[in-house]
Formats: structure tokens, sequence, C-alpha cells
């Protein structure tokens, strides 16, 4: 089977109702309660973008998005009702590639899928970055440094990608949490996050950066 979600949720009906939203909208969707059946639809069928949740019954979301990490790298957005900025940075920490808080808008979550599955779904060739040794490719969603693939995660990506368009100029904190992850505030310690995980798969030495380099009390500029 190909399904374009799974929902790992504990709470029945919520995980149940989310599921059907979506196929309601053309997104085939399925649910599961806890990691096993995850990791059993994971090993068996095709899947698109997971959504998790951390407080399953008899296991944290946390521990099953590592093992998950360690043989998969599709998008994995945390759905939680913890609101903690903690809780967040190791979410995006550990693997995620966002953190959607509960209680959520169906017609939201469904559209955050949606722009994902777009992405995924939608080619273009790759977009060399001038004279620099760094090139990127929109539609795997990979970089390339010196010829070396770099894998990145969806949200690392978008916020490469975005600084691209505006290199060699200072892109604002605000402007970057507007076109990365639009209407869902997040706080400048996720947005950090997300650039030392760039720089440690981009950069020969991330304490030195070459290509993103941070313009304190404002932003960060990709420069070329």
């Amino acid at each position: 089977m190909r399904y374009q979600c799974l929902i790992v949720d504990d709470e029945k009906e919520l995980g149940q109702a989310t599921c059907e939203y979506f196929e309601m909208f053309g997104v085939t969707a399925k649910h599961v309660l806890n990691g096993a059946d995850c990791m059993e639809v994971l090993e068996k069928d095709e899947v698109k973008v997971l959504l998790l949740d951390i407080n399953l019954e008899k296991e944290s979301g946390f521990t099953l998005c590592k093992e998950i990490r360690k043989r998969y790298s599709l998008p994995i957005l945390f759905i939680s009702a913890r609101q903690t900025d903690d809780d967040i940075l190791i979410a995006l920490n550990i693997g995620g590639d966002d953190y959607i808080k509960k209680p959520y808008t169906l017609s939201v979550l469904l559209a955050k899928v949606k722009v994902i599955l777009k992405r995924m779904e939608s080619g273009s060739n790759p977009a060399p970055l001038t004279d620099c040794g760094l090139s990127l490719d929109e539609k795997a969603m990979k970089a390339y440094v010196n010829g070396k693939e770099v894998t990145l995660k969806t949200k690392e990506f978008r916020l490469l990608s975005y600084l691209y368009q505006r290199k060699n100029e200072v892109v604002s904190k605000k402007d970057l949490f507007d076109h990365v992850w639009g209407d869902e505030f997040f706080s400048d310690g996720t947005l950090n996050v997300h650039i030392r995980k760039i720089r440690e798969k981009i950069e020969e030495n991330p304490n030195e950066p070459k290509y993103i380099k941070t313009i304190w009390g404002t932003g960060y500029r990709l420069e070329i």
C-alpha cells in the first residue's frame, strides 16, 4: 500500500478523525496507535509524511523518532500538546522536521502536509550556488558541497534554499520565520538549532562558518 501520510497518535478518536479528514481532501492516510504498528507500516508500505505524537501510551514519540531516523528519511512532523521550547528543540534536534501544537485545526494541518507533499512531488533542476562549491537539488532536497552529497531535513533545506534566494543579503529572523514556518510561531532557539544543523552538514568548520554568517541582532547572510 501507498500512504501519503501516516499518523501515529494514541488518541484514537483524534487520529481517526484526522485520517478521515485527510482522505476527504484526497490525501491517503493511515492511523496507528503505537510505535510497533508504525514500524510495521513503514517496513511493508510506502509512506511519504509521518505525523508523530510525543506522548504515546507505552512509549515516547522522541524514542520512536530516533529509531525511525536510523532507517528512514521521510519528513516527520511532531504533533503534541506539549508546548515548551525545550520539547520543541528536542523534537527538532532528534530528527523532526516541524512541530505542530495541539489542539490543531484540521485544515491547517492538512495544508502543512500538502505543502510538503507538493515539494516532494514537484521536480526542478539543481540550482548551483555560483563559485562557492555548494549546490542544491530542489527535487531531492539535498545539498552538495564540493560534489559530496549532504542530506538535509525538510526545514533545513527550506532555510538554506531561502537564504540562497537572498544570497549576499542580510535576511532577518522574522523573514525566515515568515517564509519557512509561515503562520506557526517558533522561538529564536528553534531557528538557531536549524542553522546549527545546516552548518554541521555544509561547513568545513561549523564554528567558523564560510557560507552562513550570523548577523548579530538581525539574522543571517549566505555569502557566495
